[in-house]
């Protein structure tokens, strides 16, 4: 299958895929214990139904339709459905609280929700009698008659077949096919618009560099509310691959790739972080830590893509000489999750690879990272004046600080906003100590802090898989709350704090920190979905802590 031989739009998907692929498998999901799967004929067969179960709902085209689910088969049958009936895709994430969920719906003017189960469900009827375009409610799994289920949707739209042909066959290419709500690390989320044209210029992108190839298992834990997921999932899909779908728990991630034996995993770096904690002992050159290393992963990795959030250089060459290679990218819900990419053809770790084939990549006079191409979204839902401060002539302002060297490759130096500026007028990245602390097996999150401040602090969070085992050894206690203050724990730390401090000047130190009571979480408020840190809201919950350690010892 050529380039020129992808489908137009995300619309055509299911039934051109079906014709080129037939009886193979498409997805792979776990049901009672077992792997089973759904081919590509069947893939088109369910995404149909949908599309027609919508058309007999009175979903009209370019109406938005939000799913509430994590990442499941269903997730996908949902999304092909609405984009063959000419309806736009508005992901929420499975995390969302009622209020994150009614501000979704309500400011994109969703019509139908589709929700993954009574606990989603739930979450909807709580804020219903105040989404007055919200039309229907639709569940995948069944809520004893509380709402229409997906099952009893598919079979309403039995004589809708030609409708849906005349609407999947009107889609084109510049037409808008997904809202992806960016989970902001400040203000309320703002609705990237992602149009058809835009997420399959990301299949050929994924082509072009050889990163999928026919055959392989892509291993899907993220959220399919994120474009970085839904990006992976259409690549695999057009090479014919499987798109095999982990269970939800986030401590079966590792095991589960290595049941499906994946040939492809998209994460985001603190998956790598918490496997490479199992072995930072260990000798990445010695072959008995190689081959336990692949076979953690199931023995047929090729390639992992760590994404969404930065990663440590040490971390990257540890995989890479134990022969199980992780590509650092960069990419943003703007950028259609594409942007620039480490390659088997092309790697230079600690940088972030070079702009992926179409895209162009130039630092602004103040050091911002530009890109512009094909994946670059059409603006925010609704929102011109946040889309003008962004898009400028087709130049998307990434917000990132960075560099480009002379073989092209792009090296992110920090964040604009995320720039500390102490008291003495020195302008710090926090990232970059941050990350090095969180190679720590005994550690898991950082805040570096102290903008305005004489000098910088931070907030550490302790890694349960790690320090627990540790502590009992010991013979300490046994849980986080009574670990964080105990002096051995704190003696531990602060071994992991002088050895960061010993790589940058005085200035850019860390002077004193402090030991918090549990991690942060998604639920907190404190990460979004992609386990990025949410440095306001951190802050904001433990003001206390952090004036403390500004006061006299």
């Amino acid at each position: 299958m050529d380039q020129a031989e992808l489908p137009r739009t995300v619309a055509e998907f299911a039934f051109l895929l079906a014709e080129r692929f037939g009886d193979r498998p498409a997805q792979r999901f776990k049901r009672d214990g077992r792997w089973l799967d759904i081919s590509y004929v069947q893939l088109r067969d369910v995404s149909a139904e949908v599309g027609r179960g919508l058309i007999a709902l009175g979903v009209r085209p370019g109406e938005r339709v939000c799913v509430l689910s994590d990442t499941r088969p269903e997730w996908t049958h949902v999304q092909f459905g609405i984009s063959a009936a000419g309806a736009l895709v508005v992901p929420i994430y499975p995390s969302s609280s009622p209020e994150e969920c009614e501000w979704v719906i309500g400011n994109s003017g969703a019509v139908v929700v589709i929700c993954e189960d009574a606990a989603q469900l739930d979450k909807v009827d709580q804020i219903r009698d105040r989404l007055p375009e919200l039309r229907h409610v639709v569940t995948i799994e069944p809520t004893g008659g509380k709402a229409l289920t997906l099952e009893e949707l598919r079979q309403r739209g039995e004589g809708e077949a030609p409708e849906l042909e005349r609407r999947t066959d009107a889609v084109q290419p510049d037409d808008p096919a997904l809202i992806v709500y960016t989970s902001g690390t400040t203000g309320p989320p703002k609705g990237c618009l992602l149009t058809h044209r835009n997420l399959t210029a990301c299949c050929r992108v994924t082509r072009e560099l050889d990163v999928l190839r026919p055959g392989d298992v892509s291993y899907l834990f993220l959220p399919l509310a994120h474009v970085f997921a839904q990006v992976v999932q259409l690549s695999t899909f057009s090479v014919g691959g499987v798109a095999a779908y982990g269970t939800g728990n986030p401590a079966t991630i590792v095991s589960e790739c290595a049941e499906v034996q994946a040939t492809c995993m998209p994460s985001v770096p603190r998956i790598f972080e918490k496997v490479h904690g199992m072995f930072s002992d260990q000798s990445p050159a010695d072959p008995r830590v190689s081959a336990k290393l692949r076979a953690v992963f199931g023995g047929r990795l090729r390639v992992a893509i760590s994404g969404a959030a930065p990663i440590a250089q040490e971390i990257l060459e540890f995989f890479h000489a134990a022969g199980v290679p992780v590509y650092e990218g960069y990419g943003m819900s703007e950028s259609s999750s594409v942007g620039t990419l480490n390659t088997v053809a092309a790697l230079k770790i600690g940088s972030i690879g070079r702009p992926v084939p179409g895209c162009e990549v130039r630092i602004a006079d103040d050091g911002e990272i530009m890109m512009r191409g094909p994946h670059i979204f059409a603006g925010y839902w609704d929102n011109p004046e946040a889309t003008r401060e962004v898009l400028v002539d087709g130049w998307l302002s990434t917000g990132d600080l960075g560099a480009i060297d002379e073989a092209g490759f792009v090296t992110i130096t920090g964040r604009k906003k995320d720039i500390i500026i102490t008291a003495g007028g020195k302008n710090i990245t926090p990232a970059n100590i941050e990350n090095d602390l969180r190679q720590s097996p005994w550690i898991s999150q950082v805040l570096l802090y102290g903008d305005r401040r004489p000098y910088l602090v931070a907030l550490i969070t302790l890694d349960p898989d790690q320090i627990v085992p540790w502590a009992r050894a010991q013979g300490l206690p046994a849980d986080i709350a009574g670990l964080q203050a105990h002096p051995s724990v704190r003696e531990l730390i602060q071994g992991m704090v002088d050895q960061a401090n010993a790589r940058y000047a005085r200035v850019e130190q860390i002077k004193r920190f402090a030991v918090l009571e549990r991690d942060f979480t998604v639920e907190t408020g404190e990460l979004t979905p992609t386990l990025k840190m949410k440095r306001r809201v951190v802050e904001q919950n433990y003001t206390g802590v952090l004036e403390r350690l500004y006061r006299p010892a």
